[in-house]
């Protein structure tokens, strides 16, 4: 580096700094001006060689360059409020030899304005490389990674597989957790789309007020830039609604003249653009009874649900959950750069009886977690959440003859005790029992 500059004249270091930043200064330890560039100057309405030597409090207003020298932290885009306005900024500390010798300063951004500017082209930008990383994955996702042998999810699959060559619009229904969007992304990979654009907008995650330009897009009247909305990104493929409960009465309108006409006008735009879109939507709520409470538009919803797909939740399919468990049990596994770990008995009892009311989402969560906590690669009790174990406790199977149902409930609570203490005196004690009774209850429920 030492080298390099010796190469660099004092000419040429002048011209880097009057012209590499638009405005630019450098103070001491003392937070003097030892340099400002001539455009800077020039908006501070100053002679340069009077800025020099002068504290850098009295050439700029509300500076900070004085924090910077005494902390050492840099403010980097830092705020700077100045004649009036407020500027981007940014104020490094200058280390020699292990001390601090002063700082420079340069304003990054004259006007906020230009920062929005610049602001919303970069969320653009990001939402489209998301879009992409988004669609990228939504290629792993296929009818097989539907999990499940249950009567229910048998039909959903055949139903898909009848409706998914078509461009039918599919309502998706099902309690959050259920996985309904990999049910979605299974019908645009059967689809005859499937060589074109997944694109996801979920209304329940993006703010009211931003949803027209998320879905539409919008123009810019000042600089005359389109920037496209999710239902023109998925022109030619598919668009998934996600939770199109939370789509705004407005925007349903809009929405469904789109559907209707196949045509998109932007939030400010004067030209449609024709679309070609296939429309499955989910909602974790009853749009039928949304349309009866005047929340859901009628004819929007007679649009979506030529075919609707109730999705069950998992209590009602527990029959799938042995299945579902040794499936993410092996993948969290290999996640986890495990060889192998197991479910103890136990543990596979307790989830087995848990009601499960965040779905299949909440039993990925939670045996992922107990693959990072299995001690001796056996997945114990104590590695699962207390709202699983305690859930457990006091959740029956409630169908069946009353003195089924009786019998299971003292099974249940005998095992409960038995597993929280050892003193059988204790218990029976507790239960209101002789200790012989319950020993014969123990015998008899094998326990």
């Amino acid at each position: 580096m030492e080298t390099f500059l010796r190469n660099l004249s004092t000419s040429v270091l002048a011209e880097i700094l009057e012209n590499a930043f638009q405005w630019f200064v450098v103070v001491d330890e003392l937070s003097n001006i030892i340099y400002i560039n001539e455009e800077y100057c020039r908006f501070l309405e100053v002679e340069r060689k009077e800025a020099i030597g002068k504290p850098v409090a009295e050439v700029i207003e509300n500076t900070k360059m004085h924090e910077v020298i005494k902390t050492g932290i840099a403010h980097i885009a830092s705020p700077h409020y100045i004649k009036g306005t407020y500027m981007l900024a940014n104020r490094v500390p200058l280390v020699v030899e292990g001390k601090i010798v002063g700082a420079f300063g340069s304003v990054i951004f004259r006007d906020m304005s230009d920062w929005k500017k610049l602001s919303s082209h970069v969320r653009t930008t990001m939402e489209r490389i998301q879009l992409n990383m988004e669609d990228n994955s939504y290629k792993e996702y296929h009818l097989g990674d539907i999990k499940g042998t249950s009567a229910a999810v048998r039909k959903i699959k055949e139903t898909i597989e009848i409706i998914a060559p078509s461009d039918i619009p599919v309502l998706i229904e099902g309690e959050s957790g259920t996985g309904k969007e990999i049910f979605a992304h299974s019908i645009h990979q059967l689809s005859e789309r499937s060589n074109e654009p997944f694109v996801k907008v979920n209304c329940a995650a993006v703010p009211p007020e931003l949803l027209e330009e998320e879905l539409f897009g919008k123009y810019d009247l000042a600089t005359g830039k389109l920037s496209r909305g999710r239902y023109k990104q998925a022109d030619k493929g598919t668009l998934f609604i996600d939770e199109i409960s939370a789509l705004p009465l407005t925007l349903q309108a809009k929405l469904l003249r789109a559907l209707q006409d196949g045509m998109v006008f932007t939030t400010h735009g004067e030209k449609e653009e024709q679309v070609n879109v296939r429309i499955l939507a989910s909602s974790n709520v009853s749009l039928a009874n949304l349309v009866e409470e005047k929340k859901f538009r009628e004819d929007l919803f007679y649009r979506i649900q030529a075919v609707t797909l109730q999705i069950p939740p998992l209590r009602e399919r527990l029959e799938d959950l042995d299945e579902l468990l040794n499936y993410f049990l092996q993948k969290f596994v290999v996640q986890a750069g495990r060889r192998k770990i197991v479910l103890a008995t136990k543990t596979r009892e307790i989830l087995q009886s848990y009601h499960w009311p965040g779905n299949v989402r909440e039993l990925q969560n939670v045996l992922q977690a107990a693959v990072y906590l299995a001690e001796n690669d056996v997945i114990g009790p104590s590695a699962l959440p207390i709202q699983v174990k305690k859930r457990n406790a006091l959740s029956f199977n409630m169908n069946g003859k009353l003195e089924d149902i009786l019998i299971e409930v003292e099974r249940r609570v005998i095992q409960d005790l038995l597993e929280k203490q050892s003193n059988k005196a204790m218990i029976a004690k507790q239960l209101g029992i002789s200790r012989s009774t319950l020993y014969e209850k123990i015998k008899k429920y094998n326990l």
